[in-house]
């Protein structure tokens, strides 16, 4: 019988995977709420603007009724991947529908300054050989993201049938025809063989139930649906000028803000940033090395050796990263 070795730092010293469980139970007991969901404010009534689309004008179109082979609901990664298999696979007649403008799916709603991925391109990004992209970074930011969203669909011929700024209202079992029946909020009344959904959980804004939020008269948006147009500037980064005699606060202190809030930070007048939460820990934040994604740094897309067999294969590999 063999016994193995406790895990142990660089420096030696032994870790207690025990005391690590019980402050990582600790941590997350502060994050836990009795009220859940409960806890969010309703986009309904004076809420509902924080909804509407800031970066694509919605194109009136007549109402479908036709008849497809797949349906899919949801224009982000999921529903771009399965409509490109299904492309692949000979089926033409596939149509997604997307409540968004475009497709891309949170990368679609989620422009904010900053905003970037934190798992490496390579692995993150899908049908990179099939397409002939090669990440710039080695951490994407979001407007390459998107970009990639929108040459999955021109390259596969997804914007041909996709049906954007639509929402499905009601699904219903046909037997009798063998038929899904499909309804949305745009008057279309169709029918497929196959219904298949992506829809995730990013792509409704959540604002906090705190006191105050109902009566403050100062312009406020959520960081899905940035306000290029008060702030200035744009995704790709260039600078809020019109922020620059604003005193602005952001109300959280999660992922997004430890992106956007140094973008903000250097533009505006003052900045603050504050946690929604009864009770939440401080996350430490550093720089993160993202070498850019030319030849010498990362294989090329495409290339006969087959890049993606060629990323590191040692034990533990995909859980190194450079900070």
């Amino acid at each position: 019988m063999s016994v193995s070795e406790p895990p142990t730092r660089p420096d030696g010293t032994v870790i207690d995977k025990e005391a690590v469980r019980r402050k990582y139970l600790q941590e997350r007991d502060k994050r836990l709420r009795p009220d859940g969901n409960d806890q969010y404010v309703r986009l309904t009534g004076r809420f509902a603007h924080y909804l509407e689309d800031p970066y694509t004008p919605r194109t009136e179109r007549e109402p479908k009724t036709d008849d497809r082979t797949v349906v899919f609901i949801g224009g982000g990664f999921a529903g771009l991947v399965t409509g490109a298999r299904l492309k692949e696979a000979g089926i033409d007649d596939v149509r997604i529908i997307e409540k968004g403008g475009d497709f891309g799916g949170t990368w679609y709603w989620n422009r904010y300054p900053g905003a970037q991925c934190d798992t490496a391109s390579m692995v993150y990004m899908p049908l990179l050989e099939e397409t002939g992209h090669m990440p710039s970074e080695k951490y994407a930011h979001a407007p390459e993201i998107l970009e990639h969203c929108q040459r999955i669909g021109k390259h596969f011929g997804l914007y041909e049938d996709a049906l954007f700024h639509t929402e499905v209202t009601g699904l219903q079992w046909d037997a009798a025809r063998s038929r899904w029946v499909v309804r949305t909020n745009r008057g279309d009344h169709f029918t497929a063989r196959f219904v298949a959904m992506g829809i995730g959980p990013l792509h409704v804004p959540k604002l906090p139930g705190i006191p105050g939020i109902q009566s403050f008269a100062g312009h406020s948006f959520h960081t899905s649906r940035w306000d290029y147009d008060y702030t200035g500037g744009d995704p790709s980064g260039a600078p809020m000028e019109k922020l620059a005699d604003k005193r602005v606060a952001v109300i959280g202190t999660g992922a997004t803000a430890v992106q956007c809030v140094p973008h903000l930070a250097r533009a505006c007048g003052s900045c603050s940033c504050s946690s929604a939460r009864r009770r939440r820990s401080t996350s430490a934040a550093t720089t993160r090395s993202t070498p850019s994604g030319s030849p010498t740094s990362a294989p090329r897309a495409g290339s006969s050796a087959g890049w993606r067999t060629s990323r590191p294969t040692r034990p533990g590999a995909r859980r190194t990263r450079t900070w």
